[in-house]
């Protein structure tokens, strides 16, 4: 909505007109297709044997009903498919959808992803958004009465966000009941508003290590039992602009690691409710 015209024509000032993921469908591969070549990959790889299906590109609720029933429906009809991960905009959702995606949850394991990407508001407006921070936290009531699992998509590195701003989004997300967080760096891709406040000198990137031990506390924040589904983003080596260190996504995995290993530390060390 914050694409189209209905909140916005601009699109959030990070991301470029391809979005996230791999383009894989704007590629023209089905869904199905997708989850095949994929499991194909993860299994290779990681001896994988079952998979969710990850709806990861722009908001993936926004769409008439009946077009998300039949891909939501595409995905769970492939051998060995046992879930759903839905991401989308918190602003996104309405009652018939939720109910769609409770209904599976009989037989699937479902887990909707909100980006809220920061608790600040002036942020959220500031990278265009289009939504505020009571929007997430409405949608996050409505979905825990559901039983569909939670995810929040949280940035660290906003722009005008200092290290105390980004634990009080650890801080505020912890308190709201969410299973799972994905957390990710803020880089600089081409074709961004983003882009051209860094060549600006508007915008600097996080250092490697700035981002490592911001990771850190932000987890010593969380409660031990919420699900960490990422620490780090993965750019296309292409559209990235900045930082280069975000091309090695291993090495900075490692470096949370060994940084939580040092400070004797661990998830939820400082957790309290």
């Amino acid at each position: 909505p914050n694409r189209d015209g209905t909140i916005s024509t601009d699109g959030c000032i990070y991301c470029n007109s391809k979005g996230s993921g791999t383009g894989a469908y704007a590629a023209g591969l089905s869904i199905k297709d997708q989850l095949i070549k994929g499991k194909k990959a993860l299994f290779k790889r990681y001896k994988a044997k079952k998979f969710i299906a990850y709806f990861q590109s722009f908001s993936n609720t926004y769409a008439p009903f009946g077009k998300l029933k039949n891909l939501y429906e595409e995905a769970l009809a492939v051998d060995d498919v046992v879930g759903l991960s839905i991401g989308t905009r918190p602003d996104c959702v309405d009652k018939p959808v939720l109910e769609l995606l409770q209904s599976y949850g009989k037989n699937y394991l479902i887990w909707i992803e909100y980006g809220i990407q920061s608790v600040h508001d002036k942020t959220l407006a500031f990278i265009n958004r289009g939504h505020d921070f009571k929007c997430f936290k409405d949608i996050v009531d409505i979905t825990r009465n559901t039983g569909i699992k939670i995810c929040a998509h949280v940035i660290l590195g906003l722009p005008n966000e200092n290290k105390n701003q980004m634990l009080e989004t650890a801080r505020t997300i912890a308190d709201l009941g969410i299973d799972g967080i994905k957390l990710h760096l803020l880089y600089v891709v081409k074709g961004t508003k983003l882009e051209k406040l860094y060549n600006a000198g508007d915008y600097r990137c996080l250092e490697q290590q700035e981002y490592v031990n911001l990771v850190c506390d932000f987890l010593e924040l969380l409660p031990k039992d919420m699900v960490i589904q990422r620490l780090t983003g993965d750019p296309h080596y292409e559209e990235l602009v900045a930082p280069a260190w975000s091309l090695n996504k291993m090495e900075t995995l490692t470096h949370i690691k060994d940084t939580l290993e040092k400070r004797d530390s661990w998830q939820g060390k400082f957790y309290s409710l």
